[in-house]
């Protein structure tokens, strides 16, 4: 057995009741004081240095006895705004929030990785920059993160990663080359119109009516206005207008969607019809409408080169049985992606399924589950990409 997957069994414990006491304790974005508090301890107590270089955005180094590149290896921390209804007994004691994406694991995996770093500091040629970071799942921690300096001091010449899927089988890494998640772009139209008595309608301007139209219209843009060739996404998740009376139109009211995809060019031109469909419509039946960009994130490039150094890493840590390269692109995103567009980068997926294949659902669902089964390896891939590509690359 690979000697750092063999200590990453022996605290299997360990990294169990941190990844508890993150799951029963999720906050959410860049609101993560508790959780910040306890990475924080936790490395300190194995003799880390932590700086908070942006709000919640931890740092710690590990190495640097020896001189040598420097590798980022991230974890991020945030949970998710969802109640949870997964009747685990370490379920989420603060209400409407859960880490339904894998985030506790992500932490706790990382935790015990910078353990084992410490463990082997003499050995480490270089540095290996530990980032513990908040608000991945609105798109915001890494560039938050990047602008506050932590690809510098030591400058980062390459970046890795690690995220739980609920779906694949335990120890299975799913990887891909080029561009292998999507971007996203997240936003907000809100309508005006006027308000009336729902007796009366035609002496208001109803929002719902301009809403379910400019819906309608955003629809045709994947049909009419992109190459059937190109792989996007265009989602109105929400429809949020009124307070539940059945005899008023209201003035206003809003629709909340997203976009994902993996050329630039057009989802550049999509922002652009985005704002004009809604405008136009809006005009047509008499109201506005104006559009609120929310967060934006690129589409995830993994450098070819990196990926064959780290899959061949991480083959010694799972065995070539468990790597899965990926057979297509997922318009899922991560904002990890702002890393893969100033250095060499690979994201791993690493299989966490339950063994009941029944119980096995996506993310983002509030009955999700993660066997942790997978944590060790997670932590012990870690360790050995980052060790194996300073050693290879002095």
């Amino acid at each position: 057995m690979n000697k750092y997957l063999e200590r990453a069994f022996e605290l299997k414990d360990e990294m169990v009741e941190n990844r508890r006491h993150f799951h029963m304790y999720p906050e959410l974005q860049n609101n993560l004081p508790e959780t910040v508090k306890y990475v924080r301890s936790q490395l300190e107590a194995m003799g880390y240095e932590v700086q908070e270089i942006c709000k919640c955005g931890l740092v710690a180094l590990a190495g640097g006895k020896k001189p040598g590149k420097c590798i980022l290896i991230r974890g991020d921390m945030d949970a998710l705004p969802m109640p949870e209804d997964t009747g685990l007994p370490f379920s989420s004691k603060n209400d409407g929030a859960m880490h339904a994406c894998g985030h506790d694991f992500h932490m706790s995996m990382l935790l015990a990785a910078a353990k084992m770093l410490k463990e082997h500091e003499d050995e480490i040629e270089g540095t290996v920059k530990i980032c513990f970071q908040p608000n991945e799942e609105t798109f915001g921690g890494a560039k938050d993160m990047i602008d506050a300096g932590v690809m510098e001091n030591p400058h980062v010449d390459v970046a890795f990663a690690i995220h739980v899927g609920p779906m694949a089988d335990i120890g299975t890494l799913d990887f891909g080359k080029g561009l292998t998640m999507g971007s996203a772009d997240g936003f907000e139209i809100v309508v005006n119109g006027k308000g009336c008595h729902g007796a009366a309608p035609h002496r208001g301007i109803s929002p719902i009516n301009i809403g379910v139209h400019i819906y309608l219209a955003l629809q045709e843009l994947l049909s009419r206005e992109v190459d059937p060739a190109e792989q996007c996404t265009m989602t109105l998740g929400s429809m949020l207008f009124g307070d539940g009376a059945t005899n008023v139109i209201p003035s206003e009211g809003r629709l909340l969607g997203t976009m994902r995809g993996f050329n630039d060019e057009l989802i550049q031109h999509l922002r652009k019809r985005v704002e004009e469909v809604s405008d136009l419509t809006a005009k047509a039946y008499g109201g506005s409408a104006h559009v609120n960009w929310l967060f934006s994130s690129p589409a995830m490039y993994c450098d070819p080169e990196f990926t064959d150094d780290v899959v061949r890493y991480a083959t010694d840590v799972v065995g070539a049985e468990r790597m899965i390269p990926k057979k297509a692109r997922a318009t899922g995103s991560e904002d990890f992606a702002y890393f893969g567009r100033l250095v060499p980068s690979q994201i791993f997926w690493l299989g966490a399924g339950v063994d009941d294949h029944s119980k096995r659902i996506s993310n983002h669902n509030p009955r999700v589950l993660f066997s942790e089964e997978a944590l060790p390896y997670g932590a012990a891939v870690y360790v050995q990409c980052a060790i194996e590509w300073l050693k290879e690359h002095k």
